[in-house]
């Protein structure tokens, strides 16, 4: 399908991006300039990115392409189970570090969004941002109230700039999918819809404060953790107000031990916040890297930024549940049952070599003591065998790989003797106990039953409409061909190419028709017509060929 005029612009900028950084082989299989791209976007990258790794180019194409692409990057190299490990690494590399928009941009969109002055609001409100990324930035600032509030204000048209890049990825993942027949089945067209429901997410500030707002509840009686409040009144979808807590970077050990501050008990605390999110509130913080996190007196937890969280359904805790403890008891069966019923969109053919894979992951450790195994390690080669035998996880399982592992670095940042492992145990053993209690294993059976029961009741019924449309002779039977979108393509290209080299046959016999009857006007005794007819001919024939040439299929 053609793209639209208004996105061809970006469209083809991102193209010569990408051809910059050394993808033209990639643009060439998408054929994208059948789809109104110049060739002349498809240009040599320089000596100095050739020398760079494929993973290290696509990081840099993405920070030269902006906002969109610096989100898209970060959520992509929160999957394991699909892109590669040098990827991941390279893509966790982006930052959203930079420069900060004018003070006045800021002034104006809180003014429109709270509709009355600054001056009426704040007593003090800070010019210099305390952080900027490519979404917001964060002003301190002082109430009339006298309450210290932060407030993040979002990029004045980024959600516009934005909506238009994910209209042009999701043309682009239909490309990649038609062109390109490997890659379907990772889902192109899927991984964008993923991704711009999360960056729609993270642009809706009203949605962070009720994740704000949820965390604050279910932590409420929890000592070790502290939720900035919510200033609703002063909260819109493009402005946020939260409480201002002065604490200490978790990252930044030598003002946590000039503070007086535990480390050990700080990535303790740390491990617990998470796992109680994961295992037992299913609701968690996807996103907890040093940056969001801040440590106040008496070892307090504050996490910030909550555009990016998670929830994980029943059946997928009970899974990975049953993982943590297959891992830590080195049971290769359960292992392998849960890693299969997890990878929903396609069962393992090999399952076989399946099993011999994972069993070499399982021995590898066994006999490791815990403080030893790194869950970041067993994560990666688990996602390795994921990804060799086309396992799908679900969407969340990844974000929680992630938060996990970033867990875990942080805490060994913090105390090199830190293991998550063993502070996971009680709460994997936890929720496998309220998976077998009896009481919900008695309302799963309930459930059980009224469906079928429902099933038997409407099963006559339906049996009388399917022999009833069989009976009338309307019944039919669906046929879906796979893996003939290209064989199209290139039927449609040559019967084209066809048509043209006819027009330009019909173009030289007419031509040739005039020659003989010299009919119509004439320059230097050649009829005019027959000129022109023969000139167009040439043009169409080398125009033609030169495409059949640059298709490399004489």
């Amino acid at each position: 399908m053609p793209f639209r005029k208004q996105d061809f612009r970006r469209f083809s900028y991102i193209a010569s991006v990408l051809a910059r950084h050394g993808f033209n082989e990639f643009l060439d299989r998408l054929k994208a300039r059948y789809h109104g791209l110049p060739r002349r976007r498809f240009i040599r990258e320089s000596s100095e990115r050739r020398a760079l790794s494929a993973p290290e180019r696509l990081r840099l194409a993405f920070e030269e392409l902006g906002a969109t692409f610096i989100k898209l990057g970060q959520v992509l190299s929160s999957r394991p189970d699909i892109i590669p490990p040098e990827y991941i690494q390279e893509l966790s590399k982006l930052q959203d570090d930079v420069p900060e928009f004018p003070f006045d941009d800021a002034r104006k969109l809180i003014e429109s969004q709270l509709k009355r002055p600054v001056t009426d609001i704040f007593l003090h409100l800070d010019e210099k941002p305390r952080a900027a990324a490519s979404l917001a930035q964060v002003h301190r600032a002082k109430l009339l109230s006298g309450d210290d509030v932060a407030v993040k204000v979002q990029r004045i048209g980024v959600d516009k700039i934005i909506e238009n890049d994910i209209r042009i990825l999701r043309e682009f993942a239909s490309l990649v999918e038609r062109r390109i027949p490997e890659s379907r089945r990772y889902e192109p067209r899927g991984l964008v819809d993923d991704f711009a429901r999360s960056i729609r997410h993270e642009l809706d500030f009203v949605r962070e404060g009720r994740n704000i707002d949820r965390f604050r509840k279910y932590f409420s009686d929890t000592p070790i953790i502290y939720i900035p409040k919510v200033y609703w009144d002063l909260t819109t979808p493009k402005v946020l107000t939260i409480e201002y807590i002065d604490g200490i970077k978790i990252s930044d050990v030598d003002r946590l031990d000039a503070a007086g501050l535990d480390r050990k008990t700080i990535a303790e605390n740390g491990a617990n916040i998470t796992l109680k999110e994961v295992f037992e509130l299913r609701f968690f913080h996807a996103d907890p890297h040093p940056g969001n996190l801040f440590v106040c007196e008496n070892n307090v937890i504050v996490p910030v930024d909550f555009g990016m969280t998670g929830t994980i359904e029943e059946d997928v805790a009970d899974h990975m549940s049953g993982i943590f403890l297959a891992v830590l008891q080195k049971d290769v069966d359960s292992l392998v049952k849960n890693l299969r019923v997890l990878g929903v969109a396609e069962d393992v053919e090999d399952v076989r070599n399946f099993k011999i894979d994972v069993r070499d992951l399982v021995e590898r450790y066994y006999g490791v003591p815990l403080n030893k195994i790194e869950i970041g390690g067993v994560i990666r080669e688990l996602m390795g065998i994921v990804r060799r035998y086309r396992l799908r996880l679900p969407r969340n399982f990844a974000m929680i790989g992630k938060a996990l592992m970033m867990t875990e670095g942080v805490g060994r940042v913090l105390y090199p003797d830190f293991n998550i492992l063993e502070i996971a145990k009680p709460y994997t053993r936890r929720l496998l106990w309220k998976r077998y209690d009896p009481r919900r294993q008695l309302n799963e059976m309930r459930k059980t039953g009224v469906e079928a029961l429902d099933f038997l009741k409407a099963l006559p019924t339906d049996l009388k409409e399917i022999f009833a449309i069989i009976r009338k002779g309307k019944f039919a039977m669906l046929f879906e061909h796979r893996g003939l979108e290209l064989l199209v393509d290139e039927l449609d290209r040559s019967s084209n190419r066809i048509s043209f080299a006819v027009v330009i046959a019909a173009l030289i016999v007419g031509s040739s028709l005039i020659f003989q009857t010299r009919v119509g006007p004439t320059f230097f005794d050649y009829p005019i017509i027959g000129l022109a007819g023969f000139l167009l001919a040439s043009i169409l024939g080398i125009w033609l060929l030169i495409g059949i040439m640059r298709s490399k299929r004489l």
